[in-house]
């Protein structure tokens, strides 16, 4: 294929993705190309993860065992909230996001700014939601590849997840029986 021909296939592609937007969302307010990239950038990453377990030879197991998933699943809340909530964290997601206040204890409220391709960023790392696919990814590829590390940190995860509630149920019962 010829530069020119390239050239004016990648401008097909990004008037149609254009055209796509705007049939959309009218107001042109949602990033569908910066979607686009994330997804493609998630699809890379569990390739990689992927591949290297295959490399490795690491057996798949038939079905996941109950325990393995429940702690996963906690483990993957506490982190996800951890990465797009946590005030230590806010350093990671500065860059694409803006502070707007707390939210809650130990936690902040951030808006992704809305420039260019930040605001897709900003978006997805400040909502667990989307991060916890992240973390599940990773933690997942973790349990094939490093089983005892993997569930020490999802040990932890899920010790910390549980020290939370205990620490909200705590001030809750305070603040019922000091009536403030």
């Amino acid at each position: 294929m010829t530069r020119t021909a390239e050239g004016g296939a990648v401008s097909r592609v990004k008037g149609m993705l254009r055209r796509v937007e705007h049939t959309y969302a009218e107001d042109g307010g949602r990033p569908i190309r910066g979607y686009l990239v994330a997804m493609s950038a998630f699809a890379a990453y569990t390739t990689g993860w992927a591949l290297v377990v295959r490399r490795r030879g690491r057996p798949l197991p038939d079905r996941p065992a109950p325990w393995d998933v429940a702690l996963t699943a906690v483990a993957t809340f506490r982190m996800s909230r951890l990465l797009s909530k946590g005030s230590v964290t806010s350093p990671l997601r500065a860059p694409f996001t803006t502070f707007v206040g707390p939210q809650g204890p130990a936690e902040l409220h951030e808006e992704a700014r809305s420039d260019d391709h930040r605001a897709t960023v900003g978006e997805l790392v400040t909502c667990p939601f989307c991060v916890s696919v992240w973390v599940a990814s990773s933690l997942t590829a973790g349990q094939l590849l490093w089983p005892r590390a993997t569930r020490t940190a999802m040990g932890a995860l899920t010790a910390l997840a549980g020290a939370d509630v205990l620490q909200l149920t705590y001030g809750a019962l305070v603040d019922r029986t000091t009536g403030d």
